[in-house]
């Protein structure tokens, strides 16, 4: 037997599938076309073996076991019919459902393993368990006899895939929105879904607190918009009955994914974690008359976005305090609320918050310090404000300092007292006790600012510092920063410890005749000093970003200029083991300021139509 003769035996076994019928009436036992195979092997093995070493020959065949041959004959059946499932399903035109491709998949008699179904039997192969495996998921009709109907409808059959689905879900929208101040506005969250679907689903159960949950990660696809979503959803979420009945934030879960403070109420509306805080701090110089209009000093036209905390602080504030409250309300508008205001003497502090945030701060406190021998005296000393927001406390102090070039010592005995005698917190929970101390108030919070009236003065005389002023007109203060008294005391440790204060770019804002730019020219020539300062300190380094730090030199109605100061605070997800504020502020104040801020608007307008009506056109 020759080379050819085998290798076209075999192409006519191998092409069996179109005629199975033929192969299956053929009397040739299947022992003897296994031994004509072995004889081939052999003789195209001596064949190439009598060939030169130098000349190049194809590589033999692979050598296969006694029971493994009519099981590769099988498996090339099999990856012939792959084959041409995988050609069928790249065909374009071809195109099926999923049943219809089990039906044609049943109607295939597998006819091109038709001679081994019948010797299968006493093969030793099948009793391998691999081969038991394949054999045992033939169905009923692949094993009875075929007729060659049955062999036309498997020709001309095509093995059809079901579609491809995707593996896994579509990509999020982008969380970004345009514009920083409206970060908490069409958020999109999961309690937005609608609740037939998801008990036809059946899916698990959600948390109690509706508003406990993340953006919608799997909503929409790449080509749906934010205008899309701005339209579709709302920014209240759905309340079901059960979760009225169930919670109750005053007595919350302590767990902290499940809390009105915890992680995805935070991420919701802040998602980067970071508080806008704006800080004012000035003395007044006890006037009557308040600037008329206060926008400059809250609201400058250099500020992007307006900030979430608006805390101010004056010293030897004006007699009539309701007044000044406000106008504070007035220049902030509806968006912002008065949460707490304190006083201690003509000390004023008064903490607005942005109208959204209320629900998240807990009671305030507040104390008071007098640093006066006679204490009934309540023009030095301190008063300071705490609270809880979300999980990160807050303590800002607003003081006034003793005054005089040379009271340092005095100067440093206030701040010792104040840190001592300033009992804060009261009822609110320390958020990291471990890291307080009893002798210091600044060590029981996480956050802290004390602004204020410090006093400190410029340790030269008035020649000497207005010389330095004129040679760094151009804006370079740190000639006369080496002559500040509490800088050179904050890196001594005698002052402030703890404490850091953003760079100073600004001139000296002490001491101003009324209503100019003019240094003091009275007999007492007091030297320029800078006495209004706003310091901070944190827990943890550097989550406090400094974003500001100047004065407001367009007011000047007292012999100090402003200090305002705007900073990013990181927040951290809270508990519900506070007691919170419930959405208190202060009402009456509240509407006063929007009533005079609509009638100024009406005046205004008013005004502009009666200038607008008396002008006269004359003809000459």
């Amino acid at each position: 037997m020759t080379e050819s003769e085998d290798d076209s035996r075999l192409g006519r076994s191998s092409d069996t599938p179109a005629e199975g019928a033929s192969v299956v009436k053929n009397s040739r036992p299947l022992q003897t076309l296994l031994a004509d195979t072995k004889i081939s092997r052999e003789a195209v093995k001596l064949q190439h073996d009598e060939q030169s070493p130098l000349q190049p020959h194809p590589p033999s065949l692979p050598k296969l076991s006694r029971g493994r041959k009519s099981c590769s004959i099988e498996e090339t059946v099999r990856s012939r019919r792959l084959k041409n499932s995988q050609e069928s399903l790249s065909d374009p035109v071809e195109t099926s459902s999923s049943s219809d491709s089990l039906k044609d998949d049943r109607a295939d008699p597998l006819s091109s393993a038709g001679f081994l179904l019948h010797g299968v039997k006493n093969n030793p192969c099948a009793k391998a368990p691999g081969f038991r495996d394949r054999g045992s998921s033939l169905s009923d009709h692949e094993r009875r006899p075929h007729s060659p109907l049955d062999d036309h409808r498997g020709r001309l059959a095509n093995v059809r895939l079901s579609p491809l689905q995707p593996s896994g879900p579509l990509p999020a929208l982008e969380k970004n929105l345009v514009s920083a101040s409206l970060r908490s506005t069409n958020r999109i969250d999961r309690d937005c879904l609608d609740y037939c679907v998801l008990a036809r689903e059946n899916p698990p159960r959600l948390h109690r607190n509706l508003s406990d949950s993340r953006l919608l990660d799997n909503m929409g696809s790449g080509r749906a918009s934010v205008s899309s979503m701005r339209s579709n959803y709302s920014v209240l979420n759905p309340i079901r009955p059960q979760d009225v009945r169930n919670r109750s934030f005053l007595e919350g879960s302590v767990l902290g994914s499940g809390a009105l403070l915890g992680p995805d109420e935070l991420d919701r509306f802040f998602p980067d974690r970071r508080l806008g805080v704006y800080i004012a701090t000035w003395n007044m110089q006890g006037e009557k008359g308040l600037p008329t209009n206060l926008d400059d000093l809250l609201l400058p036209t250099d500020s992007e976005f307006a900030q979430d905390f608006y805390i101010v602080g004056v010293q030897e504030g004006c007699p009539d305090r309701r007044e000044w409250e406000t106008r504070l309300q007035e220049t902030l508008g509806p968006y912002y609320v008065m949460i707490y205001a304190a006083a201690h003497g003509v000390l004023y502090l008064t903490v607005f918050v942005r109208r959204d945030l209320i629900w998240f701060c807990s009671e305030v406190e507040h104390a008071t310090v007098t640093t006066r021998i006679i204490s009934q005296i309540k023009t030095k000393g301190a008063v300071g404000v705490g609270f809880t927001f979300f999980g990160t406390s807050f303590l800002f102090i607003t003081s006034h300092f003793t005054s005089g070039d040379a009271k340092v010592y005095e100067r440093i005995l206030d701040y010792n007292k104040i840190i001592e005698a300033l009992a804060l917190p009261k009822s609110l929970p320390d958020t990291n006790p471990y890291r307080s101390s009893a002798s210091d108030v600044t060590t029981r919070y996480d956050q802290v600012f004390w602004f204020g009236d410090f006093n400190f003065r410029l340790s030269k005389d008035r020649a000497d510092v207005e010389a330095i002023m004129n040679q760094t007109a151009g804006g370079d203060t740190t000639p006369l920063l080496e002559l500040d008294q509490l800088s050179n005391e904050m890196k001594d440790g005698s002052v402030f410890k703890g404490f850091q204060e953003a760079q100073i770019h600004f001139r000296p804002t002490y001491k101003f005749d009324i209503g100019c730019d003019v240094y003091d020219t009275t007999s007492k020539q007091r030297t320029p000093s800078y006495t209004d300062r706003i310091l901070y300190r944190s827990r943890q380094m550097d989550d406090i970003k400094v974003v500001k730090y100047s004065c407001c030199s367009s007011i000047k109605t007292s012999d100090h200029r402003p200090v305002v100061g705007v900073f990013q605070v990181k927040l951290r997800p809270g508990r519900d083991n506070i007691p919170l504020g419930a959405g208190q502020f202060d009402r009456t104040l509240y509407l006063e300021g929007i009533r005079r801020r609509i009638s100024r608007e009406l005046k205004r307008r008013e005004a502009m139509k009666n200038q607008s009506s008396s002008t006269i056109c004359t003809i000459s």
